[in-house]
């Protein structure tokens, strides 16, 4: 990203969050946090995951990293929200 491009996208997101569009950006940022936070083989491996009343519902295509994530959900919960600055989910649903 370039030095000309972060601001812009700074202004955008003001001005989307001003006209109402929290949650929507917030869902974006989770998405985008949760691929950061629990890494290239859980990424890998995740065929769908939503938001949906504060709680992120992940699939995944892989009963070992399944149980794995079970015992993480309460770092990955904190992590994620210590990442956006603010508590955006309190819970993740594996599937």
């Amino acid at each position: 990203m370039s030095k000309k491009e972060a601001p812009l996208k700074k202004v955008i997101n003001q001005l989307l969050r001003a006209y109402g569009y929290n949650d929507m950006l917030d869902e974006i940022d989770l998405m985008e946090a949760y691929d950061e936070v629990v890494g290239v083989m859980f990424v890998k491996h995740t065929v769908k995951k939503f938001y949906k009343n504060k709680i992120l519902f992940v699939q995944l295509d892989s009963a070992a990293l399944k149980q794995e994530m079970s015992y993480m959900k309460t770092p990955l919960v904190l992590k994620i929200n210590q990442l956006l600055g603010k508590k955006i989910i309190e819970d993740i649903v594996i599937k």
